[in-house]
């Protein structure tokens, strides 16, 4: 009888682990659609706030409900929803690609493109220095410095990617960006008048120093169709300069190791790719936009999938924002995001002002 006993529970014993099987991504990533839904119905109800700025706002809500929704979401959804802020942010960024064509760069004319570059070097050096000397925790200055520079989350996620950058610190770089990018929307057009710019030079003003493309088209269709125009050029040459950031960051991450492994500290790591697939990517998508051979109508489909794949991934990211942690060095994120954010603000304006 004893032997009988120790063979059932042999027979019985594999069965254990299946129960405490993990749940996968599912749960999270249905979580995440739910989000994006939510997320489209407040922007067609209300156009001018964007979605992926809802969709950031819902995730950090999510994260921080009571009882069995915050456990949902730090348990059996952080799988989905952490595959959402990685994956599906690399794959919305490759679509990102295109909106811009090299066209529309060389149509802002070398004096525009000149100010870009200054204002986004000026912006990202500056945001970064400062965030050290702040003494902000882990890679939130490098994170901050990329969405205030060039374009908000998105960028934000890809810099993330290369630099392997704690969820924690690629959270609340979102979560900052975001907030400062949504007060443009409504600071922004109250200043045209009071600073004496036309329609024309208020959209390349927004284009040069709102973040997100979202939110620049928020804030630009204030002042009419033509300034949305030169905002969204405007705007997406400084997008086109992600790629050439993301490859910096991957040659720092790489002598970083290099040195690390010349010390004994870092033997045998693997090294980031130069140039992640994913930025290589976005590259094809902007060489084929150039072409002209994709049609307009899998353009407008791909943009859509763009901006879904984005909200996703912000709703991801948004969950993992832990507010009570945040308060511990959420003064001094604060005081860089406005710094940051009066930086930008004054140089795009000085650039448009000997620029035009």
């Amino acid at each position: 009888m004893a032997l009988l006993g120790e063979r059932a529970r042999s027979r019985t014993t594999p069965l254990a682990p299946l129960s405490a099987r993990p749940p996968g991504k599912v749960p999270g990533l249905a979580l995440a659609v739910l989000g994006v839904a939510v997320a489209l119905g407040v922007h067609q109800v209300l156009p001018g706030v964007p979605m992926l700025t809802v969709a950031v706002v819902l995730g950090i809500v999510a994260a921080h409900l009571p009882g069995r929704a915050r456990s949902f979401v730090r348990g059996p959804g952080k799988a989905g929803l952490t595959f959402a802020g990685k994956r599906l942010m690399r794959v919305g960024v490759v679509l990102l690609g295109l909106k811009l064509s090299l066209d529309d760069v060389l149509g802002l004319g070398w004096a525009s493109v000149a100010m870009v570059l200054c204002v986004v070097a000026v912006t990202f050096l500056g945001t970064w220095w400062l965030g050290r000397r702040m003494g902000l925790r882990g890679d939130q200055p490098l994170l901050i410095a990329t969405g205030y520079s060039i374009c908000g989350a998105s960028a934000i996620g890809a810099v993330s990617e290369v630099s392997e950058s704690d969820e924690r610190d690629t959270a609340t770089s979102v979560a900052l960006v975001t907030l400062c990018g949504t007060l443009a929307i409504a600071v922004l057009p109250l200043l045209q008048h009071p600073l004496g710019l036309s329609d024309a030079e208020f959209g390349r003003w927004v284009g040069a120093s709102v973040h997100d493309v979202g939110q620049v088209v928020a804030t630009a269709q204030t002042a009419g169709a033509g300034a949305l125009g030169d905002a969204v050029l405007v705007k997406l040459m400084r997008v086109a300069l992600l790629a050439p950031l993301v490859a910096a960051v991957a040659l720092s991450v790489r002598a970083r190791r290099r040195t690390g492994a010349s010390g004994g500290s870092a033997a045998g790591t693997k090294r980031p790719p130069l140039v992640p697939l994913f930025v290589l990517g976005f590259l094809a998508m902007v060489a084929l936009r150039t072409t002209g051979l994709l049609p307009g109508a899998a353009v407008d489909v791909a943009q859509t999938a763009q901006e879904l794949l984005l909200a996703a991934a912000l709703f991801g990211l948004g969950s993992a924002v832990d507010l009570p942690s945040l308060t511990r060095t959420g003064g001094r994120v604060a005081a860089l995001g406005l710094i940051s954010w009066g930086v930008i603000a004054g140089i795009s304006y000085a650039g448009v002002m000997l620029t035009s």
